[in-house]
C-alpha cells in the first residue's frame, strides 16, 4: 500500500525520476526518486514473511514475490502521474535462489539465505578443496549461505527438480525475466553467490566444478550500466508503456545498496543493523593478479569492474532483539534504554548469539546461540544486555580483522531498523567497537542507495542528495578494558563451544 503524503512535491522534482524496489526479509518496498535522490512519496510497501521450519528450512514463493513487484510497480507508477521515469532500480536479499524450467517458471521455492540444511555439504567442500584458495577466487568461505553447498545438497536431495531446471536464478534475475522476458545476473549479485571470480567477474570454473554446476545454467554477469529492456509481450512491455525505454539495471545485493545508503563513499566504514548485520568497506579493488589479500573471516564481493565490498556479516541482529521482545518480560524502551547506558557489569551473561548460526569470522552454520553465567538471579535486563553484548562481540571480531586491512580505521557510520529499535545498542556498539559512530537517521537506507546506484549510471555528473545523520557518539574510554576482557571470555566460550562443530580453528587468535 503507497502512501500519499507528499515529501517533495512534484512540481519540484529534479527529472527525470527513478523507480527503485527492495526486497527485503520482511517486506517488498519502493518508492520513486528525482535525480538528485531525494525520495518523492513515500515508499510503498507489501509485507510478507519466509516460511521456516525446524530443520532449517527458509524459503519464499518466488511468484509471490514477482506478484508483489507488479502491484508496487503499477502504484509507483500512478503516483508519477505521467513524469519521465529513466531507470528501475531493484535490489533483493542475497544469496538467494531458484529452479527455473524451460519455460522460464519456478519449479522450486526461491532459498534464502539462512535457509542451512545444506549445512552437512559444507564439510565435503572443505575435504575435496582448498578453502583458502576459493576465498581467493570468489571472496566467499564454504558456508551454507553461500550457493556451492545448496547446488550440491538440491542435487543428492532433490535429483528430479536439479534435472528439470534448465536456469538456476537468484530471485531478482527470475523477477526479470518474469517481468521483462529476459534477465542478468547484476554483479554483486552474482559475488554473493560464492560463484563468481572477483578477479575476472564472471564466474568460476572451480567453483561451479564443486557445485556440479554448468556455467550455461546460469545468466550473464553484468554491471549496473547494463541495461536490460522489456521484450515485446511480457508483463512489462504490455502492462507499463512508460517504462518501455526506461533503463532497467540488472539486481544488485541488499548490502551493496545499503553501504551506499548509509556510507559515504570509498574507503568509509558502514555497518548495518537490520534482521541480519554486516560491516562493509567499498573499495577500488583493481581486476587481475592483484586481488586482495583476505583474513579468513571476511569476504570480498565483486560490484562493478573497479569496486567491491569486503567485510563481515552477523546472521541474527534484528532476529536477536525480536527474539528477546517476544520470550522475555522486557520493560518499555526507555527503561531498555537507561540500562544500555549504565557502565557496564560483569552481571550480565555471556552469549554467543548465534539464532540461525554463524557467519563471519568462524562460518560455523550449525552453532547455535549460547548462555553462560545465567542463573536465578538474573533479569530480563541482564539477559538483554547480555545478548546486546554478544552481538558487538561479533561485530568487534570483524573490526579485528578489517583493521588487517584498513588499520586506520577510527569511525563508522551506522544504519538500519535495529538502531532505533533496539534501545541502547549504539552506545554499546560504540564502547565495544572503541569506535565514533554516526547514525544515519533516514528510513529504508537501502532503498535510498539502491536509488543513489542506479543514478550515478543515469545521472553521474548530477550532485546526490544529502543523507541525514544524527549526533555522532564517541566510545567512552572507561568502558574499553571491559569490553577488553569481555571479548577474550567470549572467545573462550566460543572456542569451547564450536569445537569439533566444524568450521575455521576456533583456538585462531583473533586480535584486537
Amino acid at each position: 500500500m503507497v502512501s500519499r503524503t507528499s515529501r517533495l512535491g512534484l512540481s519540484k522534482v529534479t527529472l527525470p525520476l527513478l523507480l527503485a524496489l527492495d526486497i527485503g526479509s520482511t517486506a517488498s518496498r519502493g518508492s520513486l526518486y528525482d535525480v538528485t535522490g531525494r525520495p518523492i512519496r513515500p515508499r510503498a510497501k507489501t509485507p510478507h514473511a519466509f516460511t521456516t521450519a525446524t530443520d532449517g528450512t527458509s524459503t519464499i514463493d518466488p511468484d509471490q514475490v514477482v506478484d508483489e513487484v507488479i502491484g508496487l510497480i503499477s502504484e509507483l507508477v500512478d503516483l508519477a502521474d505521467g513524469l519521465p521515469i529513466a531507470g528501475v532500480a531493484l535490489d533483493t536479499f542475497a544469496s538467494s535462489l531458484v529452479g527455473v524450467d524451460a519455460s522460464g517458471r519456478a519449479i522450486t521455492p526461491c532459498f534464502n539465505y539462512n535457509d542451512n540444511r545444506c549445512a552437512d555439504e559444507v564439510a565435503g567442500l572443505r575435504a575435496e578443496a582448498d578453502e583458502d584458495e576459493i576465498q581467493a577466487r570468489t571472496g566467499c568461505r564454504f558456508h551454507a549461505s553461500y550457493l556451492p553447498a545448496r547446488l550440491r545438497w538440491l542435487a543428492r536431495n532433490y535429483p528430479d527438480h536439479w534435472a528439470a531446471a534448465t536456469s538456476w536464478l537468484s530471485l531478482g534475475e527470475y523477477i526479470h525475466l518474469r517481468l521483462l522476458g529476459q534477465t542478468a545476473a547484476g554483479t554483486s549479485t552474482a559475488a554473493w553467490s560464492g560463484l563468481l571470480n572477483r578477479r575476472t567477474g564472471q564466474w568460476d570454473d572451480r567453483a561451479l566444478e564443486l557445485s556440479r554446476l554448468d556455467a550455461g545454467r546460469l545468466s550473464e554477469v553484468a554491471d549496473p550500466d547494463h541495461a536490460l529492456r522489456p521484450q515485446p509481450g511480457a508483463i512489462a512491455h504490455r502492462k507499463w508503456p512508460d517504462l518501455r525505454q526506461a533503463h532497467w539495471f540488472p539486481a544488485i545485493g541488499d548490502g551493496y545498496a545499503a553501504t551506499r545508503g548509509i556510507g559515504t563513499g570509498l574507503g568509509g566504514l558502514v555497518i548495518s543493523l537490520s534482521t541480519s548485520g554486516a560491516m562493509r568497506l567499498l573499495i577500488d579493488d583493481p581486476v587481475g593478479d592483484q586481488g586482495l589479500p583476505l583474513p579468513t573471516g571476511l569476504w570480498s564481493y565483486r560490484v562493478d569492474a573497479g569496486h567491491s565490498l569486503v567485510g563481515g556479516a552477523v546472521n541474527d541482529v534484528g532476529r536477536a532483539t525480536a527474539w528477546m521482545y517476544r520470550e522475555l518480560n522486557l520493560p518499555d524502551a526507555e527503561t531498555l534504554a537507561a540500562q544500555l547506558h549504565e557502565p557496564p557489569s560483569r552481571v550480565s551473561p555471556l552469549v554467543l548469539p548465534f539464532f540461525t548460526g554463524e557467519r563471519s569470522t568462524g562460518w560455523v552454520g550449525t552453532a547455535r546461540a549460547t548462555v553462560q553465567g545465567l542463573d536465578y538471579s538474573t533479569s530480563a535486563l541482564e539477559l538483554y544486555r547480555g545478548v546486546l553484548e554478544g552481538i558487538v562481540w561479533s561485530f568487534q571480531r570483524i573490526t579485528n580483522q578489517l583493521l588487517e586491512l584498513a588499520p586506520r580505521l577510527t569511525s563508522a557510520r551506522v544504519g538500519g531498523r535495529v538502531a532505533s529499535e533496539a534501545p541502547g545498542l549504539l552506545t554499546v556498539l560504540a564502547d565495544g567497537l572503541t569506535l565514533e559512530l554516526t547514525p544515519v537517521t533516514i528510513k529504508r537506507s537501502t532503498l535510498q542507495g539502491n536509488a543513489f546506484i542506479a543514478l550515478d549510471v543515469l545521472a553521474p555528473d548530477v550532485p546526490r542528495a544529502t543523507v541525514e545523520t544524527g549526533e555522532a557518539l564517541q566510545p567512552d574510554p572507561v568502558a574499553a578494558p571491559f569490553y577488553d576482557a569481555r571479548q577474550q571470555q567470549l572467545d573462550q566460550l566460543y572456542a569451547a563451544v564450536v569445537a569439533g562443530i566444524g568450521g575455521l580453528d576456533p583456538t585462531a587468535p583473533v586480535g584486537r
